[in-house]
């Protein structure tokens, strides 16, 4: 399997892993001055890159916080996580959502997520008048504390 990208933008830093144990690629912002991601604001911080994934049938990028970044300053995707189809062909962006009440910059080259590639299940869908019985039932939030 491999991961091919390619550059939109010749300044681009392909994702790499930072060891090799690491599930993920850290993804780095690719931009032509510094952005200000004010209090409680959202923006969309692009990466340069566009992205395949060769060698597996059905499987989905996601894009995930870096922890250093949401727990030290409060960015983070500001979906939770990040979906990206494996048919999109676009600029792999970054909505980063500062959860902190002091702005933070962002430079080129800064790791702002990481992506992950993950296999993924598409069954069918069939309708059916009933489910079968568990024994949680319909129990919903809380109901097995």
């Amino acid at each position: 399997m491999k991961l091919l990208v390619k550059k939109l933008n010749e300044n681009a830093i392909l994702p790499k892993r930072a060891t090799a144990e690491s599930a993920g690629y850290d993804l780095s912002a690719c931009l032509d001055s510094p952005l200000e991601v004010k209090a409680h604001e959202t923006v969309k911080v692009p990466t340069g890159i566009s992205v395949a994934v060769e060698g597996i049938d059905k499987c989905v990028l996601l894009i995930y916080a870096r922890s250093s970044l949401a727990t030290k300053f409060g960015l983070a995707p500001a979906n939770c996580v990040g979906v990206v189809d494996t048919d999109y062909r676009g600029e792999v962006l970054v909505a980063l959502h500062n959860h902190s009440d002091k702005p933070y910059v962002i430079q080129h080259g800064d790791r702002i997520a990481q992506l992950v590639v993950t296999p993924i299940f598409t069954p069918d869908v069939e309708e059916r008048a009933e489910l079968s019985e568990t024994e949680r039932g319909t129990g919903g939030f809380g109901s097995t504390s």
